[in-house]
């Protein structure tokens, strides 16, 4: 049920950190993969690495916020005669900061980074899935902000709240298809872009002492939950949000 051997995963945001975390985890149970960023160079980098490990890996760098760019791509992978079976809308990018003092500009883009690149790789995901008459699986990243606020990340908890939303409108179309659209939820997960806050003690320790298993998240530790929503054993799951969080949102 969790074998995803025959089917090729397209992974936006996957030349670093949680995707290329994910789209590791996806090849490891048997997906071939299209690996995406909006710099060709790390994309390429990031393919390398996966195919040194024996792994089929497509390249696909483009802009997921632009609208020309997404279709442009997809019909490149149209005539490359690659077919998407997994979409997972992972792109994200996180500018903090107090509300009032948060500019237009920045606003923008991580709404655009974080929910409208979902909507946009999503609808020409859907549109292929449909056509071919035999379903497929979206997988769109949230957050613990797609459930609770917290001060300094208003465009993000803006963002990962749509991206909730913006999973149950693509249920409330598309299931009949037999496409299941679905989210994952991180905590707070070591990356590259929280190592920062890990370094400051006093955010280190709020994270530890906020989270019941009392640690970062790890990449790794999204992997088991990205394939059962790519997988057959999520068949008839659809519209949800699965939180990976280490219990903090079951807790005061």
């Amino acid at each position: 049920m969790f074998d995803l051997t025959g089917r090729t995963a397209l992974v936006t945001g996957s030349s670093r950190g949680l995707g290329f975390s994910i789209a590791e985890g996806l090849a490891q149970a048997g997906a071939a993969l299209v690996l995406n960023g909006s710099d060709a160079g790390r994309v390429a980098t990031a393919a390398a690495a996966l195919r040194a490990k024996g792994y089929t890996v497509h390249e696909a760098p483009f802009d997921v916020t632009n609208d020309v760019a997404v279709e442009t791509a997809f019909a490149r992978l149209d005539e490359q005669g690659i077919e998407i079976d997994i979409l997972f809308n992972n792109a994200g990018i996180q500018l903090r900061g107090l509300l009032v003092d948060q500019t237009a500009a920045n606003w923008r883009l991580v709404i655009e980074t974080n929910l409208t690149s979902a909507f946009l790789v999503g609808r020409e995901a859907a549109r292929r899935m449909i056509a071919r008459g035999r379903g497929g699986k979206i997988v769109n990243t949230g957050s613990l902000t797609s459930a609770v606020a917290r001060a300094t990340t208003a465009p993000y908890t803006a963002a990962k709240g749509g991206i909730k939303m913006l999973t149950q409108a693509m249920t409330a179309e598309w299931a009949e298809h037999g496409i299941q659209a679905n989210a994952i939820g991180p905590g707070y997960m070591l990356t590259e872009m929280t190592q920062p806050l890990a370094d400051d003690p006093k955010f280190d320790g709020w994270v530890k002492s906020r989270t019941p298993s009392r640690r970062w998240g790890l990449p790794a530790d999204l992997i088991g939950t990205a394939v059962y929503l790519s997988s057959s054993a999520s068949d008839y799951v659809n519209g949800q949000i699965i939180y990976v969080d280490g219990g903090m949102l079951a807790v005061l």
